[in-house]
């Protein structure tokens, strides 16, 4: 599929992007409030996480690469919202991109395809937290038909200062 002038591919994530993946979210680990982790990874720390993703069900990993080059351009996770039983039909829902991919379409391939692959699995909900300020996943979440549910106010403090949590809910048809 073309994004912008790029050609991409969306995969399945595997073992073989764990350094690339490890990579892209420890550029968010140092640079920014988006994920509350505040020490980088090593890819073996970030093995189990990896892991933890099938290729199919309801915890999903998929990979945007550059066809020509093999670069990850980013990734979508669905992943357990929390651990109890109940909550088995959750789940949280996540795309990072690589810095130099963002704004190209990105994010929405990604998480276009994650959803149509969800919409045959067993999963009624799919929630998103976003730290604020951050509109343009609040755009992208929204574009999505996630609506707000509410905010959880300086909940994580990085980088010297509290940080605001916007949380969002999805409905998943089948």
């Amino acid at each position: 599929m073309s994004v912008g002038r790029a050609e991409v591919q969306v995969r399945p994530g595997n073992e073989g992007d764990l350094v690339a993946l490890t990579d892209l979210y420890n550029h968010y680990i140092r640079e920014t409030a988006i994920t509350f982790d505040t020490e980088i990874f090593t890819p073996e720390q970030r093995r189990p996480w990896l892991l933890s993703h099938r290729e199919d069900g309801a915890h999903r990993l998929l990979v945007a690469q550059d066809v020509p080059s093999a670069r990850i351009l980013g990734y979508a996770t669905s992943s357990g919202f929390r651990p109890k039983a109940a909550y088995s039909t959750s789940v949280e829902a996540t795309v990072y991109c690589a810095p130099e991919a963002a704004g190209q379409g990105i994010g929405t391939l990604l998480y276009k395809s994650l959803f149509e692959e969800l919409q045959n699995e067993d999963v009624h909900r799919a929630y998103a937290g976003v730290t604020l300020p951050n509109e343009a996943s609040v755009r992208l979440h929204t574009r999505f038909g996630f609506t707000p549910v509410g905010t959880y106010r300086e909940v994580g403090r990085k980088f010297g200062r509290y940080h605001d949590v916007a949380w969002f809910e999805k409905e998943l048809e089948h």
